[in-house]
């Protein structure tokens, strides 16, 4: 039992760096917001929620099947394949944390935001899931974090209740950068939208460094990771 204990508390340790690093992602979170202090009301916004829930989900469950039935685990070690994946998807991180780095007041990072962000007044509640969708099937950043954190879960060997109690960490910890501020907007109605605009401004205006620090100082953590289980 014991050693069952600490096999899930490894998996779960494995996908807190992904989870926080889903968290960060400034523009989601605008795009949130906006449709919160749209004149079209909050149902696009909870509609953006549970497609982001859904979305981050899916696409780390389908990654652990895969990577399952690969063998990531061998003989309660990371098999080789799983390092070198790790490899991939750090220098994949530290090349778009680069180039997000270099887009700092360029107006070139991750979704320009005045253009897109007067199109979310109006949206749709499927437009809504669908951008939350893109946000982690499309966008690199959370592609490759969820990539990251279903080989993570796979390599330690847990069993299905362990690997779905760590993926289950993963989405929760994904998803409270847009928990916070559908709290604000529940638990205050009335001084909550001063507060979201002001989030939204800071985001807009950080989002690159927030990027491009996140990606380098995962892709640090999995580059580590790899080379380590590669030199054992």
């Amino acid at each position: 039992m014991r050693d069952h204990g600490r096999v899930i508390g490894q998996a779960i340790g494995e996908v807190l760096a992904f989870g926080v690093g889903v968290a960060l992602s400034p523009l989601a979170i605008v795009a949130l917001v906006v449709m919160l202090v749209s004149r079209g009301g909050a149902r696009p916004a909870w509609a953006f929620a549970a497609a982001w829930v859904l979305s981050l989900g899916l696409v780390s469950t389908l990654v652990l099947l895969l990577a399952d039935g690969a063998d990531a685990s061998a003989s309660g070690a990371p098999a080789t394949w799983v390092s070198v994946v790790k490899i991939v998807v750090g220098v994949l991180l530290v090349l778009f944390g680069v180039r997000e780095w270099r887009s700092r007041g360029s107006g070139e990072a991750e979704g320009a935001p005045p253009g897109w962000m007067r199109r979310l007044d109006d949206v749709t509640v499927a437009r809504a899931a669908g951008l939350a969708a893109a946000f982690n099937l499309v966008k690199p950043k959370n592609l490759l974090l969820a990539i990251g954190a279903g080989v993570a879960v796979a390599q330690v060997g847990a069993s299905p209740a362990g690997q779905a109690s760590a993926l289950a960490v993963f989405v929760v910890l994904g998803s409270t950068g847009l928990a916070i501020p559908l709290a604000i907007h529940v638990l205050m109605p009335r001084r909550g939208s001063d507060l979201l605009i002001g989030l939204r401004d800071w985001m807009v205006r950080e989002n690159a460094p927030i990027i491009a620090v996140l990606s380098l100082v995962i892709a640090a953590k999995l580059l580590g990771d790899a080379l380590i289980s590669l030199s054992s």
